[in-house]
């Protein structure tokens, strides 16, 4: 009878053991934790936010999107190829694309085989060949072969997300919506404008916040600055504009 006895020692003791690195574990994600909110630093007040975007401004007074359209269907069609692509490379492929299907009846017209023959280039491209010959469809038949301005509208075309939509409002009409893609997101928890765990609260937070008078251009300079200089693996804060105003704490130096 004494032999269970031992055996229950010995699985007691196993069980102690495998669980002091388990709790030991625990308390180390708990520390890091607590030194990660610690550290984070607080959004920037409203008048250095107003400083960061006059700097911008004077900069860049006009800020360009990269990818090349002629109209605002060939936009819309522009970012929704760009998903998983460079502009670069997106403007390779639509250079002879837009050259003979620049509205949404060419586009038809070409077809989904005719129209991969253009995009082959581009990751996924055939489900974004199904999908453009599928928005293409819906917008000669629901609107007329004209791109809606509505955002709301744009998201339940075949491959248009809110990104896409919040471009093409923003760029095409005028609407001052943000776009939120992987650089906006970094920039904007990086300075930080916002600290936010989505694009979505990364967008709601960015249009409150940011001055009506800078907000048509914030996309296009939010987007360059987080492009060419704060990138992701290594921003070159020596040569940022608004290094002295940003809060992030890992600064790089040349």
């Amino acid at each position: 009878m004494s032999e269970p006895k031992r055996s229950s020692r010995r699985i007691s003791a196993t069980l102690a053991d495998t669980a002091t690195p388990l709790a030991t574990s625990r308390v180390v994600a708990k520390k890091a934790v607590r030194r990660a909110a610690v550290r984070a630093p607080k959004p920037v007040d409203r008048a250095t936010l107003e400083e960061i975007f006059r700097r911008f401004a004077a900069a860049d007074p006009e800020p360009k999107g990269e990818l090349e359209y002629t109209n605002p269907y060939t936009l819309l069609v522009a970012v929704a190829l760009s998903a998983q692509a460079t502009d670069v490379g997106v403007n390779k492929a639509t250079r002879a694309l837009f050259a003979v299907a620049d509205t949404p009846q060419k586009m038809l017209a070409l077809g989904e085989e005719g129209l991969r023959q253009h995009i082959k280039t581009l990751n996924f491209y055939n489900t974004k060949a199904r999908n453009v010959i599928a928005l293409a469809k819906r917008l000669v038949e629901e609107f007329g072969g004209k791109v809606p301005e509505s955002v709301d509208v744009l998201e339940t075309l075949p491959g248009v997300g809110r990104k896409t939509a919040s471009v093409v409002v923003n760029v095409a009409f005028g609407n001052p919506r943000i776009a939120v893609d992987t650089h906006i997101f970094r920039v904007t928890n990086r300075i930080p404008f916002a600290v936010t765990k989505t694009p979505l609260e990364t967008q709601v937070a960015l249009e409150a916040r940011i001055p009506r008078e800078f907000l048509l251009n914030a996309h296009h300079w939010l987007i360059l600055h987080g492009r060419y200089i704060c990138k992701a693996r290594k921003p070159e804060c020596w040569r940022c504009p608004i290094s002295d105003l940003c809060r992030y704490p890992d600064k790089t130096l040349a």
